[in-house]
């Protein structure tokens, strides 16, 4: 059973739920620097060895994996301590936030041996992870494009000081979710071009960067995808349209995958048409808290999962390289949105020095 310490409890929160309910884990110790937020969580789980300090996880022979939940801006050097420290390493999407920091990453990864694996929470849903298997077992054929979205009424953000901020991107922190679907099925995206705008509710409220975004990749053997997210309106009702989608479009078939809701349908190749929905055990699995505001099922899906890669020698997905290639990505949408040009993956890579070998594009 795997060791594990978590930095970051406000949504380290799911990760200790997680922990906790796995049979693969055993939760050593948890960490934030507000001692306020450690008494809140050792109250609400009964699990009351926390620390206000970082380097008392490091210093913990104990620990096998640590689990990062900080600000985007603080991943890349608390990845760099724990691998440094003898730890592999969980971290929340984005990644890292510079990819200035990227090869100092990959040689730290490499020197020391310890892996990285980046909690993109939505892969590991319920109907996704369905979606993912119908695939996979070539039940839909040849993919020939992929759209995502993400689309939410967060207007009650708008009222977080922080989020009126020149940081705060809703592109890093809202699309990375859509954006990591399309990388999943379409991985060498070699170009792409978007544009964006703020909406007059974020104009009014004072948002600095764009709120509602549309962006086409282009990958290196033609094939196309798409990818959008609006988050200052009104939505549609569940029942007409999630507010995550990914839906893919194949040869001999079609699928879509629903979030929140648990809902996956799919056109095989034999013509069948079904949509798939979980009942209450399983709601319940992912959804432990108030309402959906966690999703701690995911959390224990991707933790185990890459328990079972330590434990048994293969990958997971995604890794330090892939997590680094979606930052490269998210960059280019980011200059196209400035420039309202078309920008190559690989320009962005070279000026930053990073080989396109080095990582997953």
């Amino acid at each position: 059973m795997l060791k594990l310490g978590i930095l970051g409890l406000g949504e380290g929160r799911s990760t200790i739920s997680a922990a906790l309910s796995s049979e693969k884990w055993e939760l050593k110790t948890i960490c934030d620097m507000n001692e306020d937020t450690c008494k809140q969580r050792a109250k609400e789980f009964d699990f009351h060895n926390y620390t206000t300090k970082y380097q008392d996880m490091l210093d913990d022979p104990e620990i096998d994996v640590i689990a990062i939940y900080t600000p985007d801006h603080l991943h890349a050097e608390h990845i760099k301590q724990a691998m440094l420290h003898g730890k592999h390493v969980v971290c929340t999407k984005p990644f890292i936030d510079d990819l200035a920091q990227a090869n100092e990453l990959l040689e730290v990864a490499e020197k020391t041996g310890k892996k990285a694996f980046v909690g993109q929470s939505s892969r590991f849903f319920e109907p996704a992870k369905r979606q993912r298997k119908d695939f996979e077992a070539g039940l839909i054929g040849e993919l020939i494009t992929v759209e995502s979205h993400y689309h939410a009424d967060h207007r009650w953000f708008l009222k977080k000081g922080w989020s009126l901020l020149n940081s705060f991107k809703w592109l890093y922190g809202g699309l990375s979710h859509p954006v990591d679907f399309i990388r999943w099925y379409l991985p060498n995206v070699e170009e792409v071009m978007g544009y964006g705008m703020i909406s007059s509710n974020g104009v009014t409220a004072g948002l600095k960067n764009e709120d509602t975004m549309h962006f086409i990749f282009k990958a290196s053997d033609g094939r196309i995808a798409r990818v959008s997210g609006a988050y200052t309106g009104p939505t549609q009702p569940a029942s007409r349209d999630s507010g995550m989608t990914v839906i893919l479009r194949c040869t001999e078939g079609a699928s879509q995958a629903d979030y929140h809701e648990l809902r996956y349908s799919v056109t095989d190749k034999t013509g069948e048409e079904k949509i798939v929905r979980w009942g209450d055990d399983t709601m319940k699995h992912y959804f432990r808290f108030e309402g959906q505001s966690h999703h701690a099922g995911e959390y224990q899906n991707y933790l185990d999962y890459f328990a079972d890669s330590l434990n048994e020698g293969f990958t997971a997905y995604p890794d330090i390289k892939e997590g680094i290639g979606t930052i490269a990505l998210l960059q280019a949408m980011d200059r196209t949105l400035q420039t309202g040009m078309p920008v190559k993956i690989k320009d962005i890579l070279n000026e930053f020095d990073i080989s396109p070998e080095s990582i997953s594009l």
